[in-house]
């Protein structure tokens, strides 16, 4: 996500992450989006805190962030990306299709903050591939690839 020319940074606050995505407290993770490329790229952070619920059971002795959280939160931060193409997203939800090539490298821990860096490899129709790679303090701590459904809630669904 190396820019060739100087550009000012995107950056996206809590308030418009809500605007962009359905999720809500606790499963939102993603905290703030520092920059994107519409249709390209997104770079996205969460902090890790102790205070997070998850804590409580994963593992009380020594917690270390799932690393299925840490999927999600890439494939949120992608879906900020997205959700940006449509109009009437608030009509609009992204469900998971596939999950590959997932790794973990290293135990994401309370107090980390972790920085989503996430391409789009397609994006056609409501279909969406990406590749999403997560690092804490530069070291890379997981990746995936992940496929994307973007589907139109019904009426009650989207509140109506």
């Amino acid at each position: 996500m190396t820019e060739t020319t100087e550009r000012t940074p995107t950056p996206i606050d809590i308030q418009g992450i809500m605007e962009l995505l359905p999720h809500r407290y606790p499963i939102l993770l993603v905290d703030r989006v520092e920059d994107f490329e519409p249709k390209q790229w997104i770079r996205g952070i969460k902090n890790i805190s102790y205070s997070d619920q998850i804590f409580q059971g994963h593992f009380p002795k020594r917690p270390v962030f799932p690393g299925v959280l840490i999927v999600e939160a890439m494939a949120q931060t992608g879906g900020c990306l997205i959700m940006q193409e449509f109009e009437d997203r608030s009509k609009k939800v992204i469900y998971f299709m596939a999950i590959d090539a997932v790794k973990f490298r290293k135990p994401v821990l309370p107090g980390d903050q972790l920085v989503m860096e996430v391409k789009v490899v397609s994006f056609k129709g409501r279909i969406c591939k990406m590749r999403g790679e997560a690092f804490v303090n530069g070291a890379k701590v997981a990746e995936a690839e992940f496929m994307s459904m973007l589907q139109d809630l019904t009426g009650e669904e989207a509140g109506q």
